[in-house]
C-alpha cells in the first residue's frame, strides 16, 4: 500500500476513526479468539467498530469469542455495544459482593499483581456472576458422573445469561453469519455451529466455551461437545476458505500473543506455554493463505489467457475451481497483556481489569482504523494486505 492518506473515495480523516461510507469490500468479517476475562478487549474493539459504521457481516467466535459473538449477532446493531456492555458488567461483579471502587488508583506493579491474584482466588472459591458457579460439595478426582458433571463448575448461569442477552432468532434469521467452533468430546473432531448449516442455540455458544476440567461439556443432539480452543483458538481459516469467495476485511482479533519474553522462572514458564497453546499460530495461517491466495490469482489470470480451446480441457476445468481474484484485508489486533496479570489472567474477571481490558482494545481499534490502508482494497500480487498495530502501526 503506497497510496497518500487523502488519496481515494476511501481514505479517512486520521484524526477520526469514524467513515463516511462503508469500505469498497464484500464481506466484513470479525473473527474473535478464546481467552475467558481477556474477552473484554474484544468488546472495546466492536465498540470502536459500530462507531465507525463497520458492522459485520459474519461473526464467528471460539469460548469467550463465540460468547462476545453471539452478544454482536443476536443483537440489532444499535443494541449491541449496550449488551456487550451488560455482560461484562455482570461478569466481573464480585461473586462475595466486594465493592468496585473506580477513583481508587493502584499504582504499583507488585501491588497490583497482589490484587489480581487475590481477586482470582476468589474467583476459584466463589464463581463468576452470571457464567458459572462451583458445585457443592466439588467433584473428587475419582468421582464418577455424566459428562455434564465431570467439572468444578456449573455453568447453568451463563446459559440464563445467554437467553436473557442474546435474540437467537435474530441469529437464526440469518441477517449477519455465525459460527462457532467446538471439539466432539468422542471422536476429536473439530466441529463449527453455523447458523447457515444449524439451529442456533444458548448450547451452541456454550459447547464452545466448555473448557474442561472447570466447566462441563455440553450435549447437542446426542454427543458431548468441549472448548474448540483445544484444537483451534481462532476461526481465522473456517471464514477465509468460505465459498464462494468475497472481497473480505477481516478482523482478527487475538487475546493471547504469540510473541513474548522468554521466561524466568516457572511461572513465567506456565504463562508463556498458554501464550503459545492458544495463540493458534494466526501469523503462521495468516502467511500460508497469502501463498494460496497468490497462486489462485496466478490460475486466475493464467487462465484468462489461455486460447478458448485450451480453456475446455478438463485440467483447465479443474483449475477454474480453484481460480480467484478477490482481495482480502486481514486486520489484526492482538493483547498483549501487563506484567502483573499473571497466570491468571484468562480467569482474573475483576471490573477494574475488564475496565482495562475493554480500553485496551478500544484504543488499539481507534489506532489502527486511523490508517487508511486498512479500509482499502490490497492491489499487490498476492491480493492480501495484512496490518498488526504493534508491528506496522504508525503515528
Amino acid at each position: 500500500m503506497t497510496k497518500s492518506d487523502t488519496e481515494g473515495p476511501h481514505a479517512i480523516n486520521r484524526k477520526t476513526h469514524k467513515l463516511a461510507q462503508r469500505p469498497p469490500f464484500e464481506r466484513i468479517a470479525l473473527i474473535l479468539q478464546g481467552g475467558g476475562a481477556l474477552g473484554a478487549y474484544q468488546a472495546g474493539v466492536y465498540q470502536a467498530l459500530a462507531e465507525a459504521n463497520l458492522h459485520p457481516d459474519w461473526v464467528a467466535g471460539i469460548s469467550i469469542g463465540a460468547v462476545n459473538s453471539a452478544l454482536v449477532a443476536g443483537n440489532p446493531p444499535e443494541r449491541r455495544v449496550e449488551r456487550l456492555r451488560e455482560f461484562w458488567e455482570t461478569v466481573s461483579t464480585s461473586p462475595f459482593g466486594i465493592p468496585y471502587f473506580s477513583d481508587v488508583q493502584i499504582k504499583d506493579e507488585f501491588t497490583r499483581r497482589i490484587v489480581n491474584q487475590l481477586r482470582s482466588f476468589n474467583i476459584m472459591i466463589g464463581g463468576v456472576p452470571g457464567f458459572f458457579e462451583p458445585r457443592m460439595p466439588p467433584p473428587l478426582p475419582l468421582t464418577s458422573g455424566g459428562p455434564d458433571e465431570l467439572s468444578y463448575y456449573d455453568t447453568a448461569p451463563l446459559k440464563a445469561t445467554l437467553e436473557r442477552l442474546v435474540d437467537f432468532d435474530l441469529i437464526n434469521k440469518g441477517v449477519t453469519r455465525f459460527s462457532v467452533g467446538a471439539v466432539n468430546v468422542r471422536t476429536g473432531n473439530f466441529v463449527y455451529f453455523d447458523n447457515n448449516t444449524h439451529v442456533i442455540g444458548p448450547e451452541h455458544v456454550m459447547a464452545s466455551g466448555s473448557l474442561p476440567p472447570g466447566l462441563p461439556a455440553t450435549e447437542i443432539q446426542g454427543e458431548q461437545y468441549w472448548d474448540g480452543g483445544l484444537v483451534s483458538n481462532t476461526p481465522l481459516q473456517w471464514v477465509l476458505a468460505d465459498r464462494p469467495r468475497l472481497h473480505t476485511l477481516a478482523f482478527q482479533v487475538d487475546l493471547w500473543s504469540a510473541r513474548g519474553q522468554l521466561p524466568r522462572n516457572l511461572i513465567e514458564a506456565e504463562l508463556r506455554l498458554k501464550e503459545i497453546r492458544y495463540s493458534s499460530r494466526t501469523r503462521a495461517a495468516t502467511d500460508q493463505f497469502k501463498r494460496e491466495q497468490l497462486m489462485r490469482r496466478a490460475v486466475h489470470h493464467l487462465l484468462e489467457r489461455l486460447p478458448d480451446e485450451l480453456r475446455q480441457l478438463p485440467q483447465a476445468n479443474l483449475l477454474a475451481g480453484e481460480a480467484d481474484e478477490k482481495a482480502y484485508n486481514i486486520i489484526n489486533l492482538i493483547y498483549h497483556a501487563q506484567n502483573y496479570e499473571g497466570t491468571s489472567k484468562d480467569y482474573e474477571f475483576s471490573r477494574r481489569t475488564m475496565e482495562e481490558h475493554w480500553l485496551a482494545g478500544y484504543n488499539d481499534a481507534v489506532r489502527t482504523l486511523r490508517h487508511p490502508e486498512v479500509l482499502q482494497r490490497p492491489d499487490n500480487n498476492e491480493g492480501v494486505f495484512t496490518f498488526d498495530l504493534a508491528r506496522d502501526g504508525r503515528e
